[in-house]
């Protein structure tokens, strides 16, 4: 066995099959904990697991084309071709999954040249610098505990009837959303609620469900709305 993947490695004899083994096992390990950071830390409505998945093969896929180029110029430029026929056409609306698809793909970079200290530090502060910001909330204005949706006839006597009940049961209300429906008889409110007690969530819906005339009352939690 040894003889068979000492002659298939033949044309690169300074890179033994060992070496080529634990790179791409480092390469998959480290591109495994930045994307479970990323599931850890990951917050609104867009979570892909096809996209966290995507984070580890493309750090394979990344050592692999480092590990086949080496210190060779040509292989480097074909390799560079064939790449350019290539035609990427998912889009990433977050900036974020940006950064996360850029860490993994340097972590698989850095291991294929061989850097695995550099890959295996560079990887521990990446992951540890999204956490924090996670666990304090860096840049955050505002955090609300959810999202409440409510359709109520269009006057204003209703409009008031409910920031009554806002008022009773949050300590910050938000309106994110109105809109008219049903040729302007009914109003839809979307708002941002920071709860007095987030324990209490049903107490919020009953009151807005006994308003007059509401229906379709939803309370969706923050893990799943878009922060504002």
């Amino acid at each position: 066995m040894d003889e068979l993947l000492r002659l298939a490695l033949a044309s690169d004899p300074g890179l033994p099959w060992q070496a080529v083994v634990l790179s791409l096992l480092l390469s998959f390990v480290l591109a495994a904990l930045i994307a479970q950071v990323y599931a850890w830390t990951h917050r609104g409505i867009s979570y892909s697991r096809a996209y966290v998945q995507t984070l580890v093969l493309g750090s394979v896929v990344s050592a692999t084309l480092m590990l086949a180029i080496g210190n060779n110029l040509a292989r480097g430029l074909g390799i560079l071709g064939t790449l350019a026929i290539i035609r990427f056409r998912s889009l990433l609306k977050d900036p974020r999954d940006m950064v996360f698809v850029f860490a993994a793909l340097s972590a698989g970079t850095a291991v294929g040249m061989r850097s695995h200290v550099v890959a295996t530090l560079g990887t521990a502060a990446f992951c540890a610098v999204a956490w924090l910001m996670h666990v304090a909330e860096f840049g955050a204005r505002n955090r609300f505990d959810g999202l409440l949706r409510v359709q109520l006839p269009n006057d204003p006597p209703m409009d008031g009837a409910l920031r009554a009940v806002l008022k009773t049961h949050c300590q910050n209300a938000v309106l994110v959303a109105l809109r008219e429906i049903e040729q302007g008889r009914k109003a839809e409110y979307a708002y941002h609620v920071k709860l007095v007690n987030p324990e209490y969530q049903s107490e919020l819906v009953r009151d807005v469900s006994a308003l007059e005339g509401a229906r379709a009352v939803a309370f969706y939690l923050q893990d799943a709305a878009e922060e504002v």
